[in-house]
């Protein structure tokens, strides 16, 4: 049994597959049910307002879509904000600037390792080489 604190309340529990302590947990799923039931009655309410009427935080309810227990289909209005810049967005992790410059970042970052690669090879290249022509000199 593995023993951890609570990140909400900072409580140790026994931690089974939840990361959250059970009193939380309660506390998260009742807070679930609000936003579910709220969502239910305004299909037109952004995450903002959402989060206004039902006193759940934004970071909460981003939580709740991620997990896909709140969907963006039945909720036309309803985004959540970019891992990077806080943008709204209704997919993935990161907005498209982000998505893009964080591409560009790792090709750039892959350019400048490729040169450095491939400076290597000539030296290992001649190290064999130099290593065949002393074995032919023992012999």
């Amino acid at each position: 049994m593995e023993l951890d604190n609570c990140p909400r309340c900072g409580k140790l529990f026994a931690k089974n597959f939840r990361d959250v302590c059970p009193a939380c947990m309660k506390i998260i799923d009742q807070e679930y049910q609000i936003c579910a039931d709220y969502l239910r009655k305004n299909k037109g309410a952004t995450i903002n307002v959402l989060s206004d009427a039902t006193e759940v935080t934004i970071k909460q309810i981003t939580k709740f879509i991620r997990e896909g227990r709140i969907s963006l289909v039945g909720a036309p209005n309803m985004s959540y904000p970019c891992e990077a810049c806080g943008t709204l967005i209704r997919e993935g992790n990161l907005c498209l600037d982000c998505k893009t410059r964080l591409l560009a970042d790792v090709n750039r970052a892959k350019a400048q390792q490729a040169p450095k690669e491939s400076d290597k090879k000539p030296q290992s290249a001649a190290a064999a080489y130099r290593i065949m022509d002393r074995l032919r000199d023992r012999n």
